[in-house]
């Protein structure tokens, strides 16, 4: 992708730079846009930066061909290639030496045309790279934070440094279950601010809207499936194994048929490793269902919109939850227990999505009917709240006393938090003599 920036009209303006890697991130931002949450078109120049966070991003689908991605650019002054622009690094592991922090800036205001106008930052994950690059290199500018899905639940991955933590401004998120307060950023004291859902809603239909035309769409649509299965990139992330991820998508097969579903349709992440795998289309085909792969550059959103399924199922993708909120499409899960059990480091930042999609979501391998979740029950918060203390302890030692009242309650059981990780923090369930030595240690 070439960077496109404005010409000199308006180049006095102040400068929002919106950071995106996902069409799904992306749309939020866009859907925020609508909304009036930065304000006026003509309040200040919008740069989108795009960055490519794969492994090997030269392997890897590029946003701008994804599906719809033309008509969320088009509502930016220009664009700009974050992977290009710091070319050789790879932008989940570059940043910018403290002593080359004003080099870096005056670099980037040149190639970009910025002059030396305020700038606004508006960027997803500030934990972790680019975003904490990019925070950074513009250290005198403000900050605001998206949340690209679920993950808005959990707590911060890593405690943020104070020099970009005290300019962070609020937490923009979807209402994927409506009720539940997000964690992340809370340490800070960030307001957390919902895109509305009309405006998200409105978003997607225009990036289904892109795919008039498209085989892809048009030939899974031809037939006419009343389940789609969503996969996950749950291997190439080392949770589970190729083969354990294979087995979680046949699976989810078996179960769609036994609820009667007789035509699927099977979408892979988006990000995840080309896999086309026999064991599937054997497993449709012994369950007696049509099953098509639909792997085009396209979110699981625009399918839905096309094709209006009964059913969706996956492990805990965030597009399970879109699907019942904006689509009112009923939900099943399949082998959140496994990749419970598997998932580690404790702090794994799908602890909560996983946690989240567990409890209220219907186990499919058990004969649950699925179901659209609507309000976040009364046992979510409590629970998210725990989960995300034992996650991260230090950032969050105000929710302990709560979190030691749910376990003495049985609220928060095993399934969420293993004995060794109550030990290691002393909570009830947890082996006191044990703690007992490590504290002498």
């Amino acid at each position: 992708m070439q960077t496109r920036t404005p010409g000199t009209p308006g180049a006095d303006r102040p400068v929002q730079i919106f950071q995106v890697s996902t069409l799904y991130g992306a749309a939020t931002v866009a859907a925020a846009l609508d909304a009036g949450r930065f304000g006026a078109p003509d309040d200040a120049r919008r740069l989108l930066l795009v960055s490519n966070n794969a492994e090997i991003p030269e392997t890897a689908l590029r946003l701008e061909e994804m599906t719809g991605y033309d008509r969320i650019a088009a509502r930016f002054d220009g664009t700009i290639d974050w992977n290009e622009a710091i070319r050789p690094h790879h932008p989940g592991t570059w940043a910018p030496r403290p002593e080359e922090v004003p080099l870096w800036q005056r670099v980037f205001r040149t190639a970009w045309g910025l002059g030396g106008v305020p700038v606004h930052l508006v960027v997803e994950s500030i934990q972790v790279n680019p975003a904490k690059a990019l925070a950074a290199v513009f250290a005198e500018s403000g900050v605001d934070v998206y949340a690209d899905g679920l993950m808005s639940y959990g707590p911060t991955r890593d405690e943020l440094p104070q020099s970009i933590g005290c300019r962070v401004r609020r937490l923009l998120h979807l209402d994927l279950v409506p009720g539940l307060r997000p964690l992340l950023l809370a340490e800070t004291g960030v307001e957390p601010e919902l895109v509305p859902d009309d405006a998200f809603r409105a978003v997607l239909a225009e990036i289904a809207a892109a795919a008039d035309g498209d085989r892809l769409v048009a030939a899974a649509a031809e037939a006419a499936p009343t389940a789609v299965l969503l996969g996950q990139y749950l291997a190439a992330l080392g949770i589970l194994t190729p083969d354990e991820e294979e087995d979680l998508h046949v699976r989810m097969v078996r179960g769609a048929a036994a609820a009667g579903h007789r035509s699927i349709v099977f979408k892979p992440h988006p990000t995840a490793p080309a896999r086309y795998s026999l064991a599937l289309r054997q497993a449709a085909e012994h369950a007696g269902v049509r099953l098509t792969v639909l792997d085009g550059p396209l979110l699981a959103e625009t399918f839905y919109e096309r094709c209006r399924p009964r059913l969706v199922v996956g492990c805990f993708s965030t597009a399970m939850l879109t699907a019942a909120v904006y689509f009112d499409v009923p939900l099943a899960r399949v082998g959140t227990g496994t990749v419970l059990e598997r998932l580690t480091p404790y702090e794994n930042s799908n602890r909560v999505p996983l946690t989240v999609v567990d409890h209220v979501v219907p186990d499919l391998e058990t004969g649950a009917a699925p179901a659209v979740p609507g309000p976040a029950p009364d046992t979510l918060g409590p629970l998210v709240r725990a989960v995300g203390y034992c996650m991260q302890p230090r950032l969050h030692p105000g929710l302990r006393d709560e979190t030691a009242a749910l376990l003495t309650d049985g609220g928060l059981t095993e399934r969420y938090v293993r004995r060794e990780r109550l030990t290691e923090l002393g909570l009830p369930g947890g082996d006191p003599r044990r703690h007992a030595s490590r504290l002498r240690r």
